[in-house]
């Protein structure tokens, strides 16, 4: 048996470690005991920590109800478990903190509960700081390290997304692949750098073009980009190829190696598909791909689109 030296001695003890002891009457939902670190912590007094509401009438609203629900719920099976939350400080702010609880029961009742309350504000800080970290390397892995507009690992699994939810709703699914018109002959007689700066100039103006946020624009490899445009049809794809085309022209990049004219031009391949049984994802790149070079064939500067046996054929822009 416990006398009360041996008492004053455990609550000496308890009182002075970081963690916050607590014991709540389940029958009276009344606090029996809470260490005195909870005011160095929390700010509230002990005092005003009365009923076991006081607790749940400071946990922030995200996780209040979940957090006494669950807690309420083992508490009456008779069921030790612990829960991170943020609590309410008296300032009005709030500090992430585990609470660890213990059942008392007697002959399979429920009498008490005891448990204690643990500042993790620091590990949580971590982990947030972890969890950006890791967003920022995912956001890089499908990133294009030079021009900085997605890559194709993010075309791909957008793809696969978009074309899924097409299947679904029936819908309509457009892309364009734009390659830059003689860019070999670009690099070789500028130098790669100047190809660089080039490939960043272009990116950054098709771009623009992206409008909606479903929307999708990435470089595929080399000097070839891709334009996917979920929910668009025939008519509206069309008119996004020659919005490419001029916005590219009106870059005035000089390039005096191009059979074209005398600034860098583009030449596209337009394809819009309904996904059904009868096709599959790689139809639409493969058709798109096809009428690139069918518009490469046809003088450059210019898209051709699978819908039609003719080539659609801008006027040429002076140079």
């Amino acid at each position: 048996m416990i006398d009360h030296a041996d008492e004053d001695v455990y609550k000496t003890l308890l009182e002075s470690t970081k963690a916050i002891p607590w014991k709540i009457n389940w029958e009276t939902k009344a606090f029996e005991y809470i260490g005195p670190q909870i005011e160095d912590l929390l700010g509230w007094s002990r005092e005003s920590w009365a009923t076991a509401q006081d607790w749940i009438d400071r946990i922030h609203e995200a996780e209040r109800e979940r957090t006494a629900h669950n807690c309420i719920a083992l508490s009456e099976d008779g069921v030790d478990h612990e829960a991170d939350y943020r609590a309410l400080t008296a300032e009005g702010d709030y500090v992430w903190v585990r609470d660890v609880v213990h059942v008392i029961r007697d002959k399979g009742v429920t009498k008490a509960l005891v448990g204690f309350i643990f500042d993790i504000s620091e590990r949580k800080a971590m982990e947030e700081e972890l969890r950006q970290a890791n967003k920022k390397l995912e956001m890089l892995s499908f990133q294009d390290g030079l021009t900085g507009v997605a890559n194709r690992r993010l075309y791909d699994e957008t793809l696969d997304r978009e074309w899924a939810r097409a299947m679904r709703n029936g819908s309509t699914i457009s892309l364009i692949v734009i390659d830059i018109d003689h860019f070999k002959d670009y690099n070789d007689q500028c130098g790669h750098l100047q190809g660089d700066e080039c490939l960043k100039l272009v990116a950054g103006a098709l771009q623009e073009i992206v409008s909606r946020s479903t929307d999708f624009f990435a470089r595929y490899g080399g000097e070839e980009f891709v334009l996917l445009l979920p929910d668009t049809g025939r008519e509206a794809a069309r008119d996004i190829a020659e919005r490419c085309r001029r916005k590219v022209l009106d870059l005035s990049i000089p390039h005096p190696a191009s059979s074209v004219g005398q600034v860098l031009t583009i030449s596209a391949g337009v394809s819009s598909l309904v996904p059904g049984e009868a096709n599959s994802r790689s139809d639409l790149f493969r058709i798109a791909d096809r009428m690139l070079y069918q518009a490469k064939r046809n003088g450059r500067n210019r898209f051709a689109c699978s819908w039609s046996q003719s080539l659609v054929s801008p006027k040429l822009l002076e140079g």
